[in-house]
């Protein structure tokens, strides 16, 4: 069943199970007990035993730690705690007084994530986590739906980076990229200059900011959206409250005393510098040879990074609140830290599930979809299909990226060397595309946390959106194929995408509207 067909059943199986359920836990628990049994020809004990193994691979392997995954998860509870206590202080109140004075519409306030999710482009996880936090005072404060946020942030976070080549994501491609050219002999460009050229290129991630900031500004909520927006803006229920509390909520937190702006303004701040300048730090030691800003985001550790940036911010926000009295405070500590569970199991089951489907070979297999009787003109726009459902499957962008480009550069290499940028620009945005649909990817799911977001609302409430952006983006990778052009390519899917708003603005106001 390896490499074949039959791999793809344990994702498509999850998310259907998703869908139908609405519990992710379950879901994924199915998912990865079907791939177990699926790769140990259904003998129940190796397969309970394999999944153990997979689980204790998350953390430890071959006798070493895993210092990613565990980073990862010391970082939320860090982020946690740390947001317990900016609430405890009366800091997070205290923004959400100030500004909403100063941002007097809801409109207002979504487009404040926005511009934050544009700006914070350094890694998508530092992006998810933060300006959801940071936004989620304001959001509430103006009735704007959980599941409304966490859209803003996951489609705004990877695309930017993704387009960023000051990056965790930039570094990461242009080193890949830069090896597929010296390989196949391309040196009228290096890698750095090759990533730049494909931006314009990379259809789906522009398609996505645009339409984002469109929903923001228009209200264009349709579908599932639709009904969490209806329901926060005429009760103020910003979540469903059936499903139990949110990955990152404070409700248990008391505050202790009347706080002020700085109070939740300084630990982010501190974790911003901190998790910054770490990342600096790290790509510099780990550089050998002259270091450049490149290199330094080639070679910097994120999670280590992140856990070190978080810890600083931490040690602020308990300065900040031991000054107004230790009373509660362990209590407040406590309820930061299980605000964070949810999102960490999640997180362990889709790991594991990622460990099933990487035996199985999903990605292998998809990959090996694409092969040279597939007409020269067809490549991108294949190409971008085939990266989009490797990285729904896989849970993984990075994966993919890793998998098909340099597929896609063999391809280009024998087919037509001319079409190399395009069909890599078009597996950078076909794995964006998967990552935004996938319930098992980790910016999915770190979207919901830092929003505050039940998981599976986030999955089905931002799945029409980023369907919409990848039929455009398709049809733009086919007219940018057939032309060779990557003005027309542009210009097909921006023409698109305005097209999608006026009727989308049609369709919202036949319906009752959400008051701006």
């Amino acid at each position: 069943m390896e490499g074949s067909i039959w791999s793809l059943i344990p994702p498509l199986l999850a998310l259907v199970m998703v869908i139908l359920t609405r519990r992710v836990l379950l879901s994924l628990g199915i998912g990865i007990i079907v791939g177990a049994i699926m790769l140990n020809d259904f003998a129940i004990l190796e397969s309970i035993k394999h999944v153990a193994e997979l689980v204790g691979a998350i953390f430890v392997t071959e006798g070493a730690i895993n210092d990613w995954e565990l980073f990862i998860i010391f970082f939320l509870l860090l982020l946690g705690m740390m947001a317990a206590l900016m609430t405890r202080s009366g800091g997070t109140r205290a923004f959400g007084d100030w500004a909403v004075r100063k941002v007097k519409t809801r409109v207002g306030a979504q487009l404040l994530a926005f511009w934050l999710g544009i700006i914070v482009f350094i890694d998508d996880y530092f992006n998810s986590l933060t300006v959801g936090n940071v936004s989620r005072p304001l959001t509430d404060r103006h009735r704007v739906s959980r599941a409304k946020l966490a859209y803003i942030v996951d489609s705004t976070s990877a695309p930017i980076c993704v387009i960023s080549p000051i990056s965790s994501w930039g570094a990461y491609i242009i080193t890949i990229i830069a090896g597929i050219l010296a390989t196949h002999g391309v040196t009228q460009y290096g890698g750095l200059q090759a990533f730049i050229m494909m931006v314009p290129m990379n259809l789906y991630a522009i398609v996505a900011i645009g339409l984002v900031f469109a929903v923001a500004w228009y209200n264009l909520d349709v579908g599932a959206m639709k009904i969490h927006e209806t329901k926060a803006v005429e009760t103020g229920e910003l979540l469903d409250a059936a499903k139990g509390p949110a990955p990152g909520e404070q409700d248990q937190v008391k505050v202790v005393k009347q706080g002020r702006v700085s109070d939740l303004i300084l630990p982010i701040v501190a974790l911003v510098i901190g998790t910054v300048t770490f990342m600096i730090t790290t790509g510099i030691q780990g550089t050998e040879g002259t270091v450049t800003i490149l290199s330094i985001f080639e070679n910097t550790d994120v999670a280590r990074a992140l856990v070190y940036g978080g810890l600083i911010g931490f040690i602020v926000a308990l300065v900040l609140n031991l000054v107004k009295g230790a009373n509660g405070l362990g209590g407040s500590l406590w309820a930061g830290i299980k605000s964070m569970l949810p999102a960490i199991y999640i997180l362990i089951f889709a790991w594991t599930l990622i460990g099933i489907i990487d035996g199985l070979g999903t990605g292998g297999y998809l990959a090996s979809l694409v092969d040279g009787r597939i007409p020269p003109m067809l490549l991108p726009a294949i190409l971008f299909l085939i990266a989009g459902v490797t990285a729904f499957s896989t849970g993984t962008s990075w994966g993919t990226f890793g998998i098909l480009l340099p597929i896609a550069g063999e391809m280009a290499a024998v087919i037509d060397v001319t079409m190399i940028l395009p069909m890599l620009a078009a597996v950078l945005a076909g794995a964006i595309f998967g990552d935004h649909c996938s319930p098992i990817s980790d910016t999915t799911i770190l979207s919901s946390t830092g929003a505050g977001s039940h998981h599976i609302d986030h999955v089905i409430t931002q799945l029409p959106y980023a369907i919409l952006s990848a039929v455009i983006s398709f049809i733009a990778f086919l007219a940018l194929g057939m032309t060779n052009s990557v003005l027309i390519g542009l210009a097909v899917a921006i023409g698109l995408l305005v097209l999608s708003v006026i009727i989308l603005k049609r369709i919202a106001a036949d319906k009752q509207p959400v008051s701006s």
